[in-house]
């Protein structure tokens, strides 16, 4: 179901969805949202929801309805930014208090997914923490993402598509295209914005 854009400074929820079962959610506030991009902010300090424990690929496969929990976000503020269609979001950490930029994150994901609430996508597991200079970069969480592999939960041409497309991302960053090249990184919040919360609905799925 297609949903229309939000406004700066609304509440949205990013969530993680994977095989109809919600694996987490976040509130976080809209910066823009356009045809083309869009982008969410959350900070240190914020409340959200996570697994109790993270399932083995059998029980991702099952129907088992993971248990979510209460969690504060910490250490980081972040600033996400995805395109329709692509697999991945470029999350840019700043340092608590918006301070010092600490990286640019990679998440690999499938591409967004318009909710009543916000957005939808499903974590790939597979990431990549690029340093804040874009001359550095590594892959994160490959032990836990060949893992998936091996228990079924993605294919190994699934896997291949995945690893492509965060070696795609990578040479965008290094070479300094877009979202990499147009300043979002000295991006400031306004001073007004609060920190959200989770609204009513929030765990509901279409």
């Amino acid at each position: 179901m297609d949903h229309s854009h939000w406004n700066p400074s609304d509440t949205v929820v990013l969530r993680g969805v994977a095989f109809g079962k919600l694996a987490w959610a976040m509130p976080c506030v809209v910066v823009q949202d356009t045809d083309e991009q869009i982008a969410l902010y959350w900070r240190a300090g914020t409340h959200w929801k996570d697994v109790e424990e993270h399932g083995t690929p059998q029980e991702i496969l099952s129907s088992k309805i993971p248990i979510l929990v209460d969690l504060i976000w910490d250490k980081t503020d972040v600033l996400m930014l995805a395109a329709p269609d692509e697999s991945h979001a470029v999350w840019i950490m700043w340092e608590q208090g918006h301070v010092k930029l600490n990286c640019w994150y990679i998440n690999l994901e499938t591409p967004f997914r318009r909710t009543p609430v916000g957005i939808d996508i499903m974590d790939q597991e597979l990431d990549i923490i690029i340093s804040p200079d874009r001359s550095t970069w590594r892959w994160k969480d490959e032990k836990a993402f060949e893992a998936l592999v091996v228990g079924g939960v993605f294919s190994v041409e699934e896997a291949r598509a995945i690893r492509a497309e965060g070696e795609r991302v990578i040479q965008r960053a290094l070479t300094g295209e877009a979202p990499f090249c147009v300043g979002w990184e000295i991006w400031m919040p306004p001073k007004e914005w609060k920190i959200p919360q989770l609204p009513q609905g929030w765990d509901r799925l279409e």
